[in-house]
């Protein structure tokens, strides 16, 4: 049923007469339903009755899957119900973003229920009942009702949803119904249009089809009702809430529809119970009042679920209010509609009442930091040009620019989208950005509001004022995406009335901006994409007349401007080619046409203005004109002053990003400029200086912070911005960034001018506000910091990560130095917040939400000992869930509270020293609470949710009042007090500055107090000290039983060496884990890359010799993994490793081998000294409980053995100079160090570790000896051999202190007795083995060494900042006999070489004069010190890999990764011969241009970017042709036509585009996938007349929502038609893999009439469709859901990879499978080669090349 047009709906729609329900065609009826006329309305009704409701109903559309259409705001149902009997009304109604939600009304339903999906309102009726007998069966003689329902602000209100049409209708049994109506207005049903003209009431009359009848002389009231739900919803949401009240909804309506047939004298203990009094009006009540009420009297409310009282109902919680209802009567006549109350905060009647201190209001709002929001183009001056106006997302500021003061307009609920001021500078117009667009006309002196009307428009992007204010145009899109220009007139809203449409027009063409010119307010004009046009309004009409542009019809318009001339008007049209239109208004015609390059000429230092040119010109984003000169302002950040025949430039200006927006003012002598990064300022020409106004962040605000003593407030943002503000000014003093990574959270030092910030990569750094640098950085995180606070008194600094570490540092004195770590302590479910770490003021206590969600603990800030663990998950012992807390916060020292709020929506005030409750504040938002702040004198309490502030009277003990403000735009991410205590902050969109207008009085110590009568309190003691205790604690699992707090001292656990035999080095390892252990501050240590994807238990493997793939070679190095390449060159064996492989390669010929057999990502490698064993280590699986060590056989290569014994990962590998022994060292998880022997394979020793060991190595000198390094010593262990038996004598030398406090991360011996150590902080130090001490030390490099070597008189040394070092230290012997009065003036530096990377292996010869370095890039480089050369051996991506794709002879392949690079490789031998690089982009897709595109030589690449452009490169230049932008969103797949000549590019958001590339111009776009991103594009050739479709091209579009179209194309005539269309049902996703796997179709290159598809319907399979039959021919089952799929092109095989890490190939004839493993992730691209001999598999970025065997 196609649905009903918009046009038709207004200004009322007929439900029954359009959907014809008298014929039954188009709805549906089920049970006794049955026509009956009515003498009541004197008319025919319909009667639906049944014994049970949803056995009899009418129901429209007639099927579930058609839709009414309907879009009217505004429900009629004009019904009474059936005496006696229930009834059900279903309303299906649809949401902007498709979700259907289901709103039902009935008295069956006893109390209000809301799901994500299902909003049931009881529909009550009162008739001198006790409340509990309020909902069920309905009296006798109730009358026929008007039920008006506001379908728009139900799902706004009770789901923050936008409303966007009703579904479907289900009326079901018991009821009488006359009909429905939809409107978008709000009808009174009591006024006739007779009535309401007579009397010029301002009401909107019910129209003559919607009225009842109503007897002469008798009142309507008097026979029927009119119910409005929500109440009064037309005003509630118009207005920001800055209201007092007892109940944080107060201002939304209630949940219950209350009908009341009857006056009833309610006795106090029934006002009590429904919390309302009704006011009954007497004869003389006004009979307009329905639009008008009167003000009933306050309302008496209480919904504090406090220890003393509770009016929440059965389960405790409170409820929200319910509507008021207004009643008007003539003797016991009762008109109802339902309303908002006026409420106050009452105390119950057995407590002492006491009265709030707020006042009303207690905050103003006194200035905002920002710009924009939605748009940076809006920014204007004010008539006298002393002040701008600009929006701040939801706010309009208007900044006096000399003072720098502000005057706000308060009342949009979304972001401002544009702005408007009339010549007189009296009125002001606004619109907002959220569909459909609100518009607010503002008297601009007083700032009062003087009309709000919405815009037939969904989003308001321009307005522009007539010099008059008469009229007012507004430019859009409308439902359908077409550009609507609406007019309306203003000339009467200061005046009473309202803003009237005059006309609107549609257009197709693009329009970037509109102006109405100031000489005549019937004439306009707009600019656009390939368009200029001057429109005029006549008759009620918009008509429009296009500019003839000649050779500039395909430019793109950004801006306009109307200048007075002598001779006419002029009209100047900017581009973003740099091109200047001088337009003849009059004739319409262009009179000059320049254009702005950015050229030079020699010795000036200004661009000139040139000629045309066929080079790139400036893109000019805006400009304005006066009658000296013209301003303009490019994308290259400058803003240029030329005089009107643009000879030169006067005056320009550079800013810091592209500008937005540029206006001369009205006396000409400043230039305003807007950039798109936030910032707003002005030029002053007569000075030549300019003036910053608005600097802002361009993203969302995450934390803040204010310092004590400056004065100054700290922010950051997810734009990757520090910035320090003055709180005074409001200006900014300092910003920081880091593009690399994201800042989380910060801090103040509270005594120095010191600020603390933690980052997205788990580094906190400290910065100098006097030097403006980064002081100290710490990297002992492993994740994103969540939470960073200090201590009051100066003394501590603690931080907190996703990964649920806590560390401690000393910030006293003049450095800022780690003490203590803890892991699996904080909430590893937590997100970065500013209450995450809350400490006390008495700078004692730390209190933080872990080690799981329901816990919150509190530990001694001094020694982190846990004094307290306070279980919340028993505080709503109601609740259908487990209560788990959100946030913690800490008020004033006595009495010392502790205030969580949990998900429950409560605020629970603990004893901080006893973890007692000591009450509760219930409903405090209807989401949960994200920021909390309480005020130093415990007056105020802050709470924070969603896009509201509520500031609470905390003194108030039985029912603490709030009052709630709104502003921002987005949900508040943090509020705070300021220093003085007079201020409060909130962030979010933007900085909100409040001033606090309640008088400074500070209550007295110990106020604030629990009550007398408490709720049980947690059960919160001392505790135990026992080991499983603390293991549980770490186990983030809910408690059964609330813990008992201790006061526990860590363990303290010694390193222990254990004899040969028995379990004891499992227990030891067991009992040393118990420490937390977190990752050191040392990139030294192996950390394994992330990975969801499971490992896969049932593989179909084929017997040796029957494969029909062939792993022929692995492009790629692990970089990821430590000391993983080995390298003799006597013998020539060289290895690596590449995810889970050992990859051995010939130097000389580049053949490969491929040692297969890890599970898991390899983390390290070790060869033997004979050569004769390799061994390689790889980190435990999810499947095993150790991690794989094994063996290999260097000769045949081959698997020797398999051992396991640690339990994380494998840090270093030694084997011992006669390779008798094998010494395998466990990561700072693992923390034990295992003696194995060679022989037998078997574990000789093993060792507990107290700290991380970053390396170890055997003397060469001496095998009995092994050396390691660590945090602050050097270990020394005998290897003492009894028989068979070996055990371990240790001994350990601390560092001394002329090296300072760090670690050694590196060693390696050199002549003995010498011992080379490495440091973190860039030292090395020489040990004298014998005589136990270090003897020289000197500064080798700035950063950690990770890597050294040494051999004979040179070492060689490798760091994390890249520098890779030769070092002289022939003089070391000689140095030690000088002992510790040795100097390193001996010891130079001879070779050094920058590299790509981090060094994290490296082999040398024995000479020192040549090897292989290996870094964190993926490269592997060649080093030779005698030439001072580095080659690439070995390169790959460092990022997930995207796309594969082969040039047509295949010859080269290219690839795309993550890391925005395009490779380019010789398929011969898997070198690298081009890249292609872009910076801060992700390339995401790749194609290259098919065979019959140009000659060979002239071959290219296009290349799909996550900003959705594309560049087309050229392989035989190696340079780019081309770039075009023709998506706002990430390109995922990109294409080539047959011929070449086309481009086909699909984004995450659904759209295809149609470009081409010689033109680089985008000429269609498909949306017929919108909503679900394109997973493939593919084309290929037809022949003509194929399917009954035109064109040669035949190219398909697979969506993620399990779609496939096939289209039919002949691209040189815009021909493009569908051919087939196949939708297929979603995939079951298991909890495992936790979303849909990829639609992916190909055209089957042995039978084009084939489709072959993969992640389609429900079963994992591989399915052929056929296009000629139109069904699926063909199913292939599969073991899982495939993440990619390709097919051969010559043979009938399709190769297929899972996320189980397995790549499956399929014969298509004979239904065979295999099997094959080697991936070390999920297998995400498959590609066959064109000549079917090579495919290529994809995991993460490592590349595998397989040979086809049955080729």
């Amino acid at each position: 049923m196609p649905p009903c047009p918009p046009a038709c709906q207004h200004p009322f729609l007929n439900v029954f007469r359009h959907f014809k329900v008298d014929e039954w065609k188009r709805s549906t009826k089920e049970g006794d339903v049955a026509p009956v006329t009515d003498k009541t309305l004197k008319c025919t009704v319909y009667r639906v009755r049944g014994s049970v409701s949803a056995g009899s109903y009418i129901q429209l559309p007639k099927t579930s899957t058609q839709s009414l259409g309907l879009t009217g705001r505004y429900l009629y149902v004009l019904f009474r119900p059936l005496p006696t009997k229930h009834f059900i009304i279903h309303l299906d109604v649809s949401t902007e973003d498709s979700q259907v939600i289901r709103v039902s009304f009935s008295n069956l339903f006893k109390e209000f229920k809301s799901t994500a999906t299902w909003l049931q309102f009881p529909f009550i009726f009162e008739a001198g009942r006790s409340r509990k007998d309020l909902a069920g069966m309905i009296p006798a003689g109730t009358r026929w009702t008007c039920l008006q329902i506001d379908l728009h602000d139900i799902l706004l209100v009770y789901l923050n949803r936008c409303y966007s049409h009703l579904k479907s209708i289900r009326l079901c049994a018991n009821l009488l119904v006359r009909n429905l109506y939809t409107s978008d207005l709000c009808f009174d049903p009591a006024v006739t249009i007779a009535e309401a003209r007579r009397a010029k009431l301002p009401v909107t009359p019910v129209p003559r089809e919607m009225a009842f009848p109503v007897p002469k002389g008798e009142r309507w009231h008097d026979h029927y009702i009119h119910i409005r739900f929500p109440s009064d919803s037309s005003e509630t949401f118009s207005e920001p809430v800055q209201k007092s009240c007892s109940l944080p909804e107060a201002v939304l309506p209630g949940h219950v529809l209350q009908l009341l047939p009857h006056p009833v004298a309610f006795s106090k203990q029934v006002q009590d119970s429904v919390s309302l009094k009704v006011q009954k009006l007497g004869p003389t009540a006004s009979r307009w009042a329905p639009s008008a009420p009167r003000p009933l009297p306050e309302v008496n409310l209480s919904c504090e679920c406090s220890e003393v009282s509770s009016v929440g109902g059965p389960s405790g919680h409170c409820q929200e209010p319910f509507p008021w209802v207004d009643k008007r009567a003539a003797g016991d006549s009762i008109h109802i509609s339902a309303q908002k109350p006026a409420v106050e905060p009452v105390a119950p009647e057995h407590t002492a009442s006491q009265e709030s201190f707020l006042p009303d209001p207690v905050l103003r709002l006194k200035g905002v930091i920002g710009f924009g929001g939605y748009s940076t183009k809006w920014a204007l001056w004010t008539r006298d040009g002393a002040a701008v106006v600009y929006p701040c997302h939801a706010v309009i500021v208007i900044l006096h620019v000399d003072t720098r003061e502000q005057r706000l307009f308060l009342g949009h609920t979304d972001k401002v989208s544009a702005l408007a001021l009339d010549g007189s500078g009296s009125l002001l117009a606004s619109a907002q950005a959220r569909p459909p667009s609100m518009l607010r006309l503002w008297d601009f002196q007083t700032g009062e509001c003087l009309s709000l009307f919405q815009s037939p428009v969904l989003t308001i992007s321009s307005l522009s004022f007539s010099d008059s204010g008469a009229l007012l145009c507004g430019i859009g899109k409308d439902r359908h995406g077409r550009t609507m220009v609406v007019a309306w007139a203003t000339d009467q809203v200061g005046r009473g009335g309202e803003a009237v449409i005059l006309a609107k027009a549609h257009t197709d063409v693009d329009i970037q901006a509109f102006e109405v010119a100031f000489f005549d307010e019937t004439r306009m004009a707009s600019c656009g994409r390939g368009s200029v046009r001057l429109w005029r309004l006549r008759g009620g009409e918009l008509r429009f007349c296009p500019v003839d542009l000649g050779e500039h019809h395909a430019l793109e318009f950004t801006d306009l401007a109307f200048r007075q001339a002598q001779d006419g008007h002029t009209l100047y049209v900017c581009s973003r080619s740099g091109h200047i239109l001088e337009i003849d208004h009059q004739h319409m015609a262009v009179r000059h046409a320049r254009r702005l390059l950015p050229m030079q000429t020699p010795g000036g230092p200004l661009p000139q203005k040139q000629t045309f040119s066929s080079g790139p010109g400036i893109a000019i984003s805006s400009l304005s004109v006066s009658q000296a000169m013209c301003a303009v302002g490019s994308e290259d950040g400058y803003l240029r002053l030329w005089p009107l025949d643009f000879s030169s430039v006067l005056l320009e200006a550079e800013h810091e990003g592209a500008i937005s927006s540029v206006l001369i003012s009205p006396n000409g002598l400043r230039v305003l400029s807007a950039t798109s990064l936030g910032h707003l300022g002005f030029l002053d020409v007569p000075s030549q200086e300019y003036s910053v106004l608005v600097r802002s962040h361009a993203a969302l605000v995450v934390a803040l912070a204010t310092d004590c003593s400056r004065g100054q407030l700290a922010t950051v943002s997810q734009d990757h911005t520090v910035r320090i503000w003055d709180l005074a000014t409001l200006q900014q003093l300092y910003d920081f960034m880091s593009r690399e990574e994201a800042p989380c959270a910060i801090a103040f030092h509270p005594t120095q001018p010191t600020l603390f910030c933690g980052f997205s990569s788990g580094a906190v750094r400290s910065f100098s506000l006097e030097a403006a640098e980064v002081l100290v950085e710490h990297r002992c995180h492993q994740g994103a910091i969540t939470g960073l606070v200090t201590s009051p008194d100066g003394s501590f600094l603690f931080s907190s990560c996703s990964q649920g570490t806590l560390a401690q540092y000393h910030i006293g004195g003049p450095w800022c130095r780690i003490l203590r770590m803890a892991a699996n302590v904080v909430c590893l479910d937590s997100c970065p917040s500013p209450n995450a770490l809350a400490v006390s003021g008495d700078s004692r206590l730390l209190a933080f939400v872990g080690p799981s969600k329901y816990m919150v603990t509190v530990m001694s800030t001094a020694s982190l000992d846990e004094l307290l663990k306070i279980d919340v998950s028993a505080l709503d012992l109601a609740g259908s869930h487990l209560n788990s807390a959100m946030v913690v916060c800490f008020g004033p020292t006595p009495p010392g509270h502790l205030l969580v709020s949990t998900s429950s929506n409560m605020v629970a005030v603990l004893d901080a020293s006893s973890g007692r409750v000591v009450r509760e504040l219930c409903c405090v938002h209807p989401v949960a609470c994200s920021s909390l702040a309480l005020s130093g004198d415990g007056r105020f309490l802050l709470t924070a949710a969603d896009r509201a502030i509520k500031v609470w009277d905390y003194l108030a003990q039985a029912s603490p009042s709030c009052q709630v403000y709104i502003g921002h735009s987005e949900p508040v991410q943090a509020v705070a007090f300021t220093p003085d205590q007079q201020q409060l902050l909130s962030v979010g969109d933007a900085i909100f500055l409040w001033d606090i207008l309640a008088p400074t009085e500070r209550s007295p110590p110990g106020s604030v107090q629990g009550s007398p009568k408490a709720p049980p309190t947690c059960k919160a003691s001392l505790g135990a000290r026992q080991l499983e205790d603390v293991v549980s604690g770490a186990s983030g699992l809910p408690r059964q039983q609330v813990p008992v707090p201790s006061w526990a001292s860590p363990l303290q656990l010694g390193i222990c060496a254990r004899p040969s035999k028995g379990l004891d080095a499992t227990c030891s390892t067991r009992r040393a884990r118990v420490q937390p252990t977190t990752r050191p501050d040392s990139y030294k240590h192996f950390m394994a890359r992330y990975k969801a994807s499971p490992l896969a238990k049932d593989l179909s493997l084929s017997p040796a010799g029957d494969e029909q793939l062939h792993l022929k070679a692995v492009v790629g190095y692990n970089g990821n993994g430590r000391a993983n390449v080995v390298w003799r060159p006597d013998t020539g064996f060289f290895a690596y490793t590449c995810g889970c492989l050992v990859v051995v390669e010939d130097l000389h010929s580049g053949a490969q081998q491929h040692w297969v057999g890890h599970p898991e990502e390899i983390s390290t490698l070790a060869l033997s000294h004979y050569a004769q064993i390799l061994a390689s280590a790889s980190v435990q699986s999810s499947t095993a409980l150790h991690c794989q060590i094994r063996l290999w056989d260097v000769q045949g290569g081959s698997c020797r053995q398999l051992i396991s014994h640690h339990s994380t990962a494998v840090q270093d590998l030694a084997f011992s100079p006669d390779d008798g022994f094998l010494v395998t060292l466990g990561d700072y998880g693992d923390r034990t160090l295992a003696l194995w022997s060679t022989a037998t394979c078997e574990l000789m020793t093993s060792v507990c570790l107290l700290e991380p060991v970053h390396g170890v190595a055997f003397d060469p000198w001496d095998g009995g000896v092994l050396a390691c390094v660590g945090r602050g010593a050097v270990t020394l262990w005998l290897l003492l051999q009894l028989g068979a038996d070996v055990s371990l004598q240790i001994h350990q030398e601390p560092i001394p202190e002329e090296v300072g406090a760090c670690e050694l991360t590196s060693l390696c011996f050199g002549p003995a007795p010498l011992l080379y150590c490495g440091s973190n902080a860039g030292q090395v130090c020489v040990w004298d083995t014998r005589a136990g001490r270090c003897f020289l030390v000197w500064e080798a490099d700035d950063g950690e060494i990770g890597v050294l070597l040494c051999s004979g008189t040179r070492l060689v040394s490798g760091s994390n900042t890249r520098r890779l070092r030769l070092w002289a230290v022939g003089a070391v012997p000689e140095l030690r006999r000088k002992g510790s009065g040795a100097r390193s003036h001996s010891v130079f530096m001879e070779h050094e070489l920058t590299l790509d990377g981090a060094v994290v292996s490296a082999v040398f010869h024995d000479s020192m004069d040549m090897g292989v370095v290996g870094t964190t890039a993926g490269t592997l480089w060649y080093v030779s010190w005698a030439e001072g050369t580095n080659t690439r051996l070995i390169s790959g991506h460092r990022s997930q890999v995207n796309e594969v794709v082969f040039s047509p002879s295949e010859s080269h392949c290219a690839t795309c990764s993550d890391d925005g690079s395009v490779r380019v490789w010789s398929l011969a031998s898997m070198e690298l011969l081009i890249q292609f690089q872009v910076l801060s982009q992700s390339c995401l897709c790749l194609a290259w241009s098919p065979p019959s595109c140009r000659r060979p030589e002239q071959q290219q690449v296009v290349a799909g970017y996550s900003d959705g452009t594309l560049r087309v490169f050229s392989v035989s230049r190696m340079a780019m042709d081309l770039k075009m932008h023709p998506h706002q969103a990430a390109l995922t797949t990109v294409a080539f036509s047959a011929d070449g000549q086309t481009i086909l590019s699909g984004d995450k958001d659904g759209l295809v585009a149609v470009s081409r590339p010689r033109t680089g111009m985008t000429f269609r776009v498909l949306s017929d996938h919108r909503g679900a991103g394109i997973c493939t594009i593919q084309s290929t050739r037809k022949e003509y007349g194929d399917f009954r479709a035109e064109g040669m091209d035949l190219w398909l579009a697979a969506s993620g929502d399990q779609r496939v179209s096939v289209w039919a194309s002949d691209w040189l005539r815009n021909h493009c038609e569908l051919v087939d269309w196949l939708s297929f049902p979603a995939p079951v996703v298991t909890e495992a893999s936790g979303c849909l796997p990829p639609t992916l179709a190909a055209f089957c290159p042995w039978d084009g009439a084939l489709l072959v598809c993969v992640g389609l319907g429900v079963h994992p399979e591989v399915v052929f469709y056929s296009l000629y039959q139109k069904q699926v021919v063909k199913k292939i089952p599969l073991p899982f859901f495939a993440m990619s799929m390709s097919l051969s092109p010559r043979a009938c095989l399709v190769a297929v990879g899972f996320a189980e890490r397995v790549l499956t190939l399929v014969d298509c004839v004979s239904g065979a499978v295999q099997d094959f493993a080697g991936h070390d992730d999920s297998v995400k691209l498959c590609r066959f080669a064109p000549s079917s001999r090579l495919l290529f598999t994809v995991a993460h970025n490592e590349i595998l090349v397989w040979e086809v065997m049955s080729h």
